[in-house]
């Protein structure tokens, strides 16, 4: 424990009213890459080279070898974080530092800063303590929400309804964004690498930790991953379980439209396209994927699209659907022409004023 640090836990850490002006992650910038507090700045005590250089002298030679390198690499970064990083902070600046276990990489620049005169806090458990927080709050968080999931085939607009409901005031889980990634097998983000799993599901729990549960949450119906990363557990069986779902029907000329601009950087060179088309041949085989291939180097994107949609998201989406929300066929019915913004907001305005479900409408009252 660092001398004059004060120790603080992790629920004290995330507490609305915890008060830090910086929350310092001081893990080498792999680590922090991977995953991190929301909010969180990466001052790394060891780069990742020197990370590696010193676990392998500890495994390979012994602790104290390991130490000593450790405490001349960190003293000399600690120097160089000091004067780049702290020489402009007033005397009330609280800082609250962390590293994998809230251990001796913390403890270090914690210490230095404590001596400087800084109100110092280290995160007792570091990373680690974040993450099991993380995984907990995963499990029981979503059970307290009830879940308006918007169902709507391949190129309904759903992303963009649910952009609508945020600028209307609705509380909105946009797991794609979170996740850099449409859903499909062509839903990479050109440019957006997808984050680690731990990262997406940081950011899940960062956004249902700040939704209030007395209102609903908007959410687009998904499978269990998106692109490589997975949903978690919890957050599915709140969707598919007590869940609201919510037709979107857009007419199918907005649904090309939109998937024509929603993917209009695959139209310009069409072989990347059918590199990806070729992962359907297990599910299509190579003369449907043939003749798709065929559209994409012919040009022909509407046509390309309408043959996708019809021949194979459609179906898919449909058996999907029936299976995770078996009273989708009676379920609130949204009708969307054009799919322009003046029909998206009016949308949201409709989505809004859904009364909720009532869950336990107790007995019929004696006429």
């Amino acid at each position: 424990m660092a001398q004059g640090v004060q120790q603080v836990a992790i629920g004290d850490a995330l507490a609305a009213d915890a008060g830090f002006d910086t929350v310092i992650d001081v893990r080498s910038p792999a680590e922090f890459a991977e995953d991190h507090l929301p909010g969180a700045v990466n001052w790394p005590v060891l780069d990742d080279e020197e990370r590696h250089l010193v676990g392998t002298l500890y495994v390979q030679t012994s602790p104290l070898a390991a130490r000593k390198l450790g405490a001349a690499l960190v003293s000399r970064r600690i120097a160089a974080i000091v004067e780049a990083q702290v020489h402009d902070k007033p005397r009330e600046w609280r800082p609250l530092v962390y590293c994998w276990r809230g251990g001796q990489r913390s403890g270090s620049l914690a210490l230095v800063l404590a001596q400087i005169g800084f109100r110092t806090a280290q995160l007792q458990g570091g990373y680690k303590a974040f993450r099991a927080r993380v995984r907990a709050d995963l499990d029981a968080l979503p059970a307290r929400f009830t879940c308006r999931v918007l169902c709507g085939r391949t190129g309904s607009g759903k992303t963009r309804l649910l952009q609508a409901l945020h600028e209307a005031g609705a509380q909105v889980l946009d797991l794609e964004g979170l996740a850099h990634h449409r859903g499909s097998i062509l839903g990479a983000m050109p440019g957006l690498p997808q984050p680690s799993q731990k990262c997406f599901d940081t950011r899940v729990w960062h956004a249902l930790s700040a939704f209030d549960p007395a209102r609903p949450i908007f959410v687009e119906s998904e499978s269990a991953r998106i692109g490589s990363l997975r949903v978690p557990a919890a957050l599915l069986a709140a969707m598919h379980g007590q869940g609201q779902p919510v037709r979107i029907a857009t007419a199918d000329a907005a649904r090309i439209a939109l998937l024509l601009d929603d993917y209009r950087n695959r139209t310009i060179d069409p072989e990347p396209l059918c590199r990806l088309l070729d992962g359907l041949v297990e599910l299509q085989g190579h003369e449907r994927v043939g003749q798709w291939q065929a559209l994409a180097r012919a040009g022909r994107w509407p046509a390309l699209i309408g043959a996708l949609m019809s021949e194979h998201y459609d179906p898919l989406y449909e058996r999907s659907m029936q299976r995770s929300y078996p009273g989708l066929d009676a379920a609130p019915r949204i009708e969307l022409a054009r799919g322009d913004a003046a029909e998206m907001a009016a949308a949201a305005q409709a989505l809004i004023a859904l009364p909720l479900p009532n869950p336990n409408p107790g007995p019929t009252p004696a006429p």
